[in-house]
């Protein structure tokens, strides 16, 4: 499972999800569902994200390994 940490990221930021919907072309809608783990970028826009906001593709997400996985 992968745990977004864009709510972090935008805060350190001083930005909001519309603030990224506008910088990448996509609605808040979408942004929300990112933050919220609810959907996830594609490929492409997570990299357009990562470059957008000078991060590492690895630091929007947190990978959370699955109880049934992790034994």
């Amino acid at each position: 499972m992968l745990k977004s940490n864009l709510k972090v990221i935008l805060a350190e930021r001083d930005m909001k999800g519309k603030d990224l919907a506008e910088i990448l072309g996509v609605s808040n809608v979408i942004v929300s569902k990112w933050v919220t783990n609810k959907s996830n970028p594609t490929t492409e826009k997570l990299y357009e994200m990562a470059y957008k906001l000078d991060v590492k593709v690895d630091d929007l997400y947190e990978y959370i390994p699955d109880e049934e996985t992790a034994e």
